[in-house]
């Protein structure tokens, strides 16, 4: 495989969303995990904290988002890869366009709310001011195990 960080195919890039996962189930939080990458690096990453946080919009696209933006020190991340192992719900579908994302990456997709091709294709709606290039189901079995681990513990 191809060292150059620049060149990694996004299961490389994913593993670490996935990571970020795994610490939101470590805080009983349903496990999703996001990270942001522009040329080759980490620039922002987060993961669920609407418990933890008692805060309905602390998704791990969100939290990600406002990372990245700090980082770059710009409120658009043009040029970023989001990588997220859940399909955005509506309101990340919609943060992810206004940030100007340029590609959005995610594992599992999302049935009951899946904005970004399942039942809604928000991030590549032409109507919108911004499109975001859009590619579902990488590393999706590890990304809907989890998922289904947890709530197979929550019930």
């Amino acid at each position: 495989m191809d060292n150059n960080p620049f060149s990694q195919p996004h299961e490389y890039w994913m593993r670490f969303a996935f990571r970020e996962a795994e610490k939101a189930y470590e805080l009983d939080e349903v496990p999703i995990g996001c990270v942001i990458v522009k040329d080759g690096a980490i620039v922002g990453r987060g993961h669920n904290q609407t418990e933890q946080l008692l805060d309905s919009t602390a998704h791990a696209e969100m939290i990600a988002i406002t990372s990245a933006n700090g980082t770059l020190e710009s409120r658009f991340l043009t040029g970023c890869t989001l990588y997220v192992t859940l399909e955005p719900c509506p309101m990340c579908a919609g943060a992810i366009v206004n940030s100007r994302i340029e590609r959005l990456v995610f594992g599992a997709y999302d049935p009951k709310a899946g904005a970004c091709g399942t039942l809604f294709t928000l991030t590549e709606d032409d109507r919108l001011n911004h499109s975001v290039h859009t590619i579902g189901g990488v590393l999706d079995a590890e990304s809907g195990a989890i998922l289904k681990e947890y709530f197979k513990k929550k019930r």
